[in-house]
């Protein structure tokens, strides 16, 4: 099975840059998106459909704004919108479906650019979000979180990490979340099979950041240990240009 996790930075915008065309091609069995910047009825599903998915939204109440989706050749047993916080679920921050004995969330987190009042919403959706997982734990064994967490882990997934002390998403308390969760029962799977520095998911578009691959790895699939036996392989697509971010995809065996 092929899980495909993509900030779509908009995906009216990104159908408009062969959004469609590229799924064909892969063909993941589900794709998890983030920042759809649209309400349902704003996105266009037909092709998909053609394809054999259905699609699932959890959008922002306001417009243009965050929003994640699904898109899956694959029934669901439970589909859960939101993290059960409004002040989180007014976003459009989380999707949870459940199929085949695994709990699949798909969620992106927030960004603490903006400001201090940001930064804050950030690190109390990082507890809000920890603590779901805990209490999930209790009942379900097999877990997979994809998305743009908003956070680089290690200076091996930044570029010149000496220039980002002190710099949102790259903060030693958010860098220590990312450890804590994964000290926690989980495996980055994109690490668990490729150790290379320099490999990044976001470039910011200003000074040609992207074609001098100054960039970020902030888009993770991470899976619970019980399935980490499963993992075949996880790349990031890097030569995928219909956002600021690229997809990241994860194979393991049902």
């Amino acid at each position: 099975m092929k899980i495909i996790t993509f900030n779509l930075n908009g995906i009216r915008s990104a159908q408009s840059k062969g959004l469609t065309d590229w799924i064909q091609t892969e063909n993941p069995d589900i794709l998890c998106v983030q920042e759809t910047k649209a309400q349902p009825e704003q996105i266009e599903t037909t092709e998909f459909e053609a394809m054999g998915y259905k699609a699932y939204f959890h959008s922002a109440l306001k417009p243009g704004y965050s929003g994640v989706a699904l898109f899956s050749k694959i029934g669901f047993d439970k589909l859960i919108t939101g993290i059960g916080i409004d002040e989180f679920d007014s976003e459009g921050r989380f999707i949870r479906a459940d199929f085949n004995g695994i709990s699949l969330i798909n969620s992106y987190f927030p960004s603490g650019t903006m400001g201090d009042v940001r930064q804050d919403v950030k690190m109390k959706y990082l507890d809000a979000f920890f603590d779901y997982i805990e209490n999930l734990k209790k009942t379900q064994t097999n877990i997979i979180v994809c998305g743009d967490f908003n956070i680089c882990h290690k200076e091996i997934d930044i570029s010149k990490p000496e220039n980002k002390k002190g710099v949102s998403g790259f903060l030693p308390e958010e860098r220590a979340w990312v450890s804590k969760f994964l000290d926690n029962g989980f495996t980055d799977s994109f690490r668990h099979f490729n150790k290379q520095p320099e490999q990044y998911t976001w470039w910011s578009y200003r000074a040609g950041a992207r074609k001098k691959n100054l960039g970020w790895r902030i888009d993770y699939i991470m899976a619970s240990k019980p399935i980490e036996a499963r993992l075949k392989s996880a790349a990031i697509h890097s030569d995928v240009y219909m956002s600021d971010h690229c997809p990241v995809s994860l194979v393991l065996e049902m």
